[in-house]
């Protein structure tokens, strides 16, 4: 379920191995489940001595459940337990994600399917405000894929939904990566790496480039993807690659110019309006993403943004008035080999 005002982990998954029905299903069945590495707990150790608030009880709560996971994570034993009923249950479930991984250059047997998603909505009002989302927030990860159907509804087109992925848990102030789309500029992709919230790598890709059917109107729905292995990110729109990432290199020093927004053919009023919007911000919002950029050049060689394992989940980042992300059809697969 979606936690506002950056209160994303503070519940965390210590009831996890309480969970009954599919979700227990899954889990018994299907995952071998990453528990949090050193690195990543002593750095939310570590973090609690700093950050006050939610912050000290996120990080707590993080390596405390690390420390529990052989009693949260499912065993041997308990996958061999389950009836034929519940093993063919599980694989309807999860049949979808299998059936895409393909389209991603992914062998089915080369992990298994993590979690299967229900839609869930991240609905935020203001400056600058981020929300998660993700009922299995108990499960770590180092290369794995994931996808959703992301539907949009915001006032900015600089506001954002996607993916959070290899997370130290820190509300305040994350070390993460992200990977995000908006409707800013008739479609634009951003990945980021914030150390200790500070922009320390970025990408910037104008989607319709690659992807012609990705729509930025407001209420569209698109199919963001990723695959994650090692140090590198392959990024899709709706089944198309978009960008492959590599998350050991700087930033780029020169970027893409935005494409000229159009205004849609048979527009309705709202439309109109909404592109009227789109242009008054237009110039703003640009001047924000190159701002982004230069710190991201300044802090790269500083920070060393390189992570391997951490948290994920589904992220909404409002820029400024009401932001809606309703992601569906989602899922995560752990990639093993």
């Amino acid at each position: 379920m979606p936690k506002k005002n950056i209160a994303f982990l503070t519940l965390f998954l210590l009831l996890f191995s309480l969970a009954c029905g599919l979700g227990a299903q899954l889990n018994n069945l299907d995952q071998t489940l990453t528990p949090l590495s050193a690195a990543v707990a002593g750095t939310a150790t570590a973090d609690a001595a700093n950050v006050g608030g939610a912050g000290d009880e996120l990080a707590t709560a993080v390596a405390k459940a690390t420390s529990q996971s052989a009693d949260i994570y499912a065993t041997q034993t308990a996958r061999a337990s389950l009836n034929d009923v519940s093993r063919q249950a599980t694989a309807t479930v999860i049949a979808p994600a299998v059936a895409e991984l393909p389209r991603y250059g992914i062998d089915p047997a080369s992990g298994h399917v993590a979690w299967v998603h229900k839609p869930v909505s991240i609905d935020l009002n203001g400056f600058q405000q981020t929300g998660f989302a993700n009922d299995y927030q108990g499960i770590t990860a180092k290369d794995f894929a994931m996808a959703a159907d992301i539907t949009m509804t915001t006032f900015n087109s600089l506001s954002a939904c996607g993916f959070m992925f290899r997370a130290d848990g820190n509300t305040t102030k994350p070390t993460q990566y992200m990977l995000i789309i908006t409707r800013y500029a008739t479609g634009y992709m951003a990945f980021t790496a914030t150390v200790k919230g500070e922009m320390s790598n970025m990408r910037t890709i104008y989607i319709q480039g690659q992807d012609k059917s990705f729509n930025w109107q407001n209420n569209a729905t698109n199919r963001l993807a990723i695959v994650v292995r090692g140090k590198l990110i392959d990024a899709y729109t709706n089944g198309v690659l978009v960008s492959t990432i590599d998350t050991s290199q700087p930033p780029p020093d020169n970027q893409q110019s935005p494409p000229k927004i159009d205004m849609p053919a048979g527009a309705s009023p709202d439309q109109v309006k909404d592109y009227q919007n789109l242009i008054d911000q237009n110039q703003t919002n640009t001047d924000l993403v190159n701002s982004q950029m230069g710190q991201a050049r300044q802090n790269f060689a500083k920070n060393k943004p390189i992570f391997t394992e951490g948290l994920l989940g589904f992220i909404g980042v409002s820029q400024s008035g009401q932001t809606k992300c309703t992601f569906s059809n989602g899922w995560m697969f752990l990639i093993e080999r």
